[in-house]
């Protein structure tokens, strides 16, 4: 009797044991179906064991084997069930969530064939000069296609909706499609040469950074710390390039997927002739499945995405870039809360690849790291462009000037001169929707969410209070709900009220704002980003959505509101993130001949964070706020475990971690079990919520006390409370 192992999407910390029939082809890393209750589940086989774990009598066997796709690589089911034993998650979990949702069903996989585009008899007939100068995509397209035949992947490099112009051009005649043979599908062999679009001169600190990479004879973590506008995207093109001409494989994780598509457009140009696919949650299952299976097959040089595509299968690995690591969306915050950055470390280990962390304000434990020579410091000091300057950033007392609802009459000057000048401004506030929080003036009365310990945030647009927080909403009131006071008004800013608020001090300025309800439609970012680098855009107002990563020529002032707020936070961390955010939102001023200038109103201008901001000082900001967390007793100097619960009853969510606290102090492991709090948000769609935290002075031995304490709390599980353990947690 041969007995499989099988990891199947169940939350239990096993692997399940069936019987493979004779002739029935199934290795390791294979998908199969089989019998689990009253259902037929897909599963992964990750081992075969000489004996059962159960009476041979009550093992049942595989249905079937699912053989439409390549099975998982040993390295890559080694990396999974790392992460299940690190994270304390089930391994049947761990390896399904790691699989694109088509993998994780037993509907038979059909391969659709990659198309190659050419003119129609028609289009060859064409006269390009009589094709509407309007549609400047599909003439381009027609244009490529008049050279050469080309995949949609090529006609990518030329534009990134080129998709799009494409069904037009196919249904109006113009152009054709061919199914591709598979021979001419086949991975690139060792040797094959690439065009590089090599159009930028490196500087010496890029040069630098490059060479010390590249030079790496295996694993080799790198930090490549570089002021905004630095061009760490150039140094990251040049170690592509360099891990291409060995015919690697690379993988560049990014925190937003907002900033794919302008990076893969990037990319395509550099490497017109080189497979890139993207891997993010914005995918269909369809189109996920087929770039997943590009990665697997090796055929994808490039595979850029966000913190899930540090799970694809990539057999030719030999660089990983994480870009902006210090971003908390790297940390997944439910189902398997994994760090990708810390996961990406370890598979570049694993793998004996180097990785490249590039950030202009690195995470305080990837500092410290840097300092202690565990990772390889590199730094780049001066912008790329010899003739952008970091901008020159000031600070605006708010109790000591003239405002302009929430808006300093200094801030509304230096817009109107902006406008003047043809040049754009940026307002950042970190708050979607018109006002945080509706109030009565009457008697005190606050929109609060009646399923959570949060507001509800002010929609003026559509007449509408939403709790960000479980999505809760209703129509805005007429009167109190507590006396019938008609005298409801605001309190706060967010986008929307700025936006109407420069409305009606510039009428005839043209203004775009940007955040997650004006960019829902999923096109709607893509043409913002067109129009503001046509500079049809005066005024841009958003929120963390524009502060990272985008490249904007005429912006040129940045004018920052309400960032007072992360200074009285509870979390250790607020202040890193403040100081992160502000750096990247700066960032984005001056980044060509121009010179860019910040404006920060606050009511602390004196503050040692916007002290450090001033000179651009990231160096003392970081040593000082370290040596305050070695005080305090906070990572990077401690590990830290956090178990939250949640449930609909008070007593019973606070017996449970107390009992789960009473168990952990029992364990006497070299760790510090602290007591049973409030989550910081304590009650969320209707749910109370609790948690307790463990911290140990090494990683090892707080990973001991985690394997010892997990039955404890297995056998404390209760069906009427949600529990989770977060290791290295980021949100308090």
């Amino acid at each position: 009797m041969t007995i499989a192992r099988i990891a199947l999407d169940i939350p239990l910390s096993t692997l399940f044991d069936y019987t493979v029939s004779e002739g029935m082809q199934a290795g390791v890393g294979q998908r199969v179906v089989v019998p689990f209750g009253k259902r037929q589940r897909v599963g992964v086989v990750m081992a075969y064991a000489t004996a059962p774990t159960l009476d041979r009598d009550r093992i049942k066997p595989v249905t079937r084997v699912l053989e439409d796709t390549a099975p998982l690589s040993a390295e890559l089911l080694h990396l999974l069930s790392f992460c299940s034993d690190y994270y304390r998650y089930p391994i049947g979990q761990t390896v399904l969530s790691a699989l694109p949702a088509r993998l994780r069903s037993d509907e038979p996989i059909v391969v659709k064939p990659v198309l190659s585009y050419r003119l129609s008899a028609s289009g060859v007939a064409l006269n390009l000069a009589d094709f509407p100068k309007r549609n400047v995509v599909q003439r381009r397209v027609l244009e490529k296609l008049a050279e050469t035949a080309c995949t949609l992947a090529e006609l990518k490099a030329v534009a990134v909706t080129a998709g799009a112009a494409l069904k037009t051009l196919i249904a109006d005649g113009w152009v054709e499609s061919v199914a591709l043979p598979s021979s001419s599908l086949a991975v690139p062999q060792n040797g094959r040469t690439h065009v590089f679009d090599n159009a930028h001169t490196l500087t010496s600190e890029q040069q630098a950074a490059v060479d010390e990479i590249t030079q790496t004879g295996g694993y080799g973590c790198f930090l490549l710390h570089g002021i905004t506008g630095s061009g760490k995207t150039e140094v990251y093109v040049h170690l592509m390039h360099a891990t291409l001409q060995k015919d690697g494989q690379v993988l560049l994780l990014v925190p937003e997927i907002n900033l794919t598509p302008q990076l893969e457009q990037c990319f395509r140009n550099r490497f017109p002739d080189v497979d890139i696919i993207s891997l993010h949650s914005g995918l269909g299952d369809a189109a996920r499945l087929a770039n997943w299976q590009q990665a697997q097959s090796g055929r994808a040089r490039i595979v850029l995405g966000t913190r899930l595509s540090v799970f694809a299968e990539l057999p030719g690995l030999g660089l990983i870039i994480v870009d902006e690591e210090h971003d908390s969306s790297f940390k997944q915050q439910d189902g398997l809360r994994y760090s990708a950055r810390d996961v990406a470390i370890f598979r570049a280990s694993q793998r004996g690849v180097p990785i490249v962390l590039g950030s202009a304000t690195p995470s305080l434990e990837s500092y410290h790291n840097a300092q202690s020579g565990r990772y390889k410091m590199l730094a780049l000091t001066q912008r790329a462009s010899a003739a952008a300057q970091l901008p020159k950033v000031r600070c605006i007392n708010i109790n000591q000037t003239a405002m302009h609802q929430g808006i300093s009459e200094n801030l509304l000057r230096e817009i109107a001169l902006r406008i003047a000048r043809r040049e754009q401004s940026l307002l950042f506030i970190n708050r979607r929707g018109y006002a945080p929080v509706l109030m009565c003036g009457g008697c005190g009365w606050l929109s609060d969410c009646k399923h959570c310990a949060g507001k509800m945030v002010l929609h003026l647009n559509d007449q509408r209070l939403r709790c960000h927080h479980c999505g809760y909403q209703l129509r805005v009131p007429k009167h109190c709900p507590d006396c019938g006071n008609a005298d409801l008004h605001p309190v706060g800013s967010g986008t929307q009220r700025v936006e109407a608020i420069l409305q009606e001090r510039f009428p005839d300025a043209r203004i775009l704002r940007v955040d997650r309800d004006s960019t829902r439609n999923k096109r709607a970012w893509q043409t913002m980003r067109a129009q503001i680098h046509a500079n049809e855009v005066d005024i841009l107002i958003g929120t963390q959505m524009l502060a990272k990563g985008h490249d904007f020529p005429e912006l040129t002032l940045v004018g920052v509101l309400n960032p007072d707020s992360a200074l009285y936070s509870s979390d250790f961390r607020a202040a890193e993130k403040l100081y992160a955010q502000l750096v990247q939102v700066s960032g984005r001023a001056g980044r060509a001949d121009k010179a860019g200038s910040v404006i920060i109103q606050t009511a602390f201008p004196d503050h040692p964070l916007y002290r450090a901001l001033q000179t651009h000082d990231f160096t003392g900001f970081a040593s000082a706020q370290l040596s305050e967390r070695q005080m305090a007793g906070f990572p990077p100097f401690v590990y830290q475990a956090m178990l939250r619960t949640e449930g609909k009853t008070e007593s019973e969510v606070y017996a449970y971690l107390n009992q789960a606290r009473a168990a952990a102090v029992a364990l006497q492991c070299d760790v510090e079990v602290l007591g049973v709090v409030p989550a910081a948000l304590a009650r969320r769609a209707n749910h109370l919520r609790a948690q307790l935290l463990i911290q140990a002075g090494t990683r090892r031995a707080l990973q001991h006390f985690l394997r010892a304490w997990q039955p404890d709390l297995d056998a404390l599980a209760q069906s009427k409370l949600r529990s989770s353990l977060d290791i290295d947690p980021l949100e308090f």
